[in-house]
């Protein structure tokens, strides 16, 4: 019979972050900034059709970074948990707390209990009445979740870009100067160019838009006038 090797489980534990860490940092950035006018979402991706950003529920939207798959299935899930208990007690008892517990418990079971940790790291944002009432949950591949404040940066480079979005960030921002900063930050040192998807929570969309659902996907015409404000203030 052939014996195995025994592995601590603090080695274990070790070997599964570091596997994770690794997927996660081969990801492009994304960067979530509150802001006057609501909760901006703004992510390097490539691809038109797989999305990093999206609507969760009235006031809650998600963004992820790391293997596409996993991430994918998460939000779904996000979206099916929220729809219940929005149905079976009232649209004010989902919220963006409550939702990232739920993923929190997810992620922590398969860290801990399967073979291979998801290689994932989210963000629940929920928009609030003002910049103080937003909720940025960041959620990592083990279930570790804080509640971040300001903005969020996740993904390979994570560092650089937070750097260049703290020295810009000011609560006083509408959504196209946040989208702007973000923007900006993602692409310093950057000599190819990068594509984005953007995404928005509109704090004031039951007034302006006559909708509890505050999310909206910024469309590339839309999105393509925002950067050309960009370009000439680079200019």
């Amino acid at each position: 019979m052939t014996q195995q090797f025994y592995v601590s489980p603090e080695q274990l534990m070790k070997d599964r972050a570091d596997f994770a860490r690794k997927g996660i940092a081969r990801g492009r950035s994304v960067v979530v900034l509150s802001c006057r006018a609501g909760i901006a979402l703004v992510a390097e991706n490539p691809s038109p059709s797989l999305h990093k950003i999206g609507e969760i529920y009235d006031k809650i939207a998600f963004a992820a970074v790391g293997k596409y798959n996993e991430f994918e299935s998460l939000r779904q899930a996000g979206v099916r948990y929220a729809d219940v208990r929005g149905y079976s007690y009232d649209r004010e008892d989902v919220t963006g707390r409550g939702l990232a517990s739920v993923y929190a418990q997810s992620l922590g079971a398969v860290f801990t209990a399967e073979q291979k940790p998801f290689e994932v790291e989210l963000i629940v944002a929920e928009v609030g009445g003002d910049v103080e009432g937003d909720h940025l949950f960041r959620l990592t591949f083990d279930g570790s979740i804080a509640d971040e404040r300001r903005f969020v940066v996740m993904g390979g480079a994570a560092e650089r870009v937070a750097e260049a979005v703290m020295d810009g960030w000011t609560s006083e921002a509408d959504f196209p100067e946040a989208i702007r900063l973000a923007a900006r930050a993602l692409r310093e040192d950057r000599t190819e160019p990068i594509t984005l998807e953007v995404g928005v929570l509109d704090r004031d969309s039951e007034t302006t838009r006559g909708t509890r659902r505050a999310f909206r996907r910024i469309g590339p015409d839309e999105l393509a006038g925002i950067l050309d404000g960009l370009a000439e203030r680079q200019g």
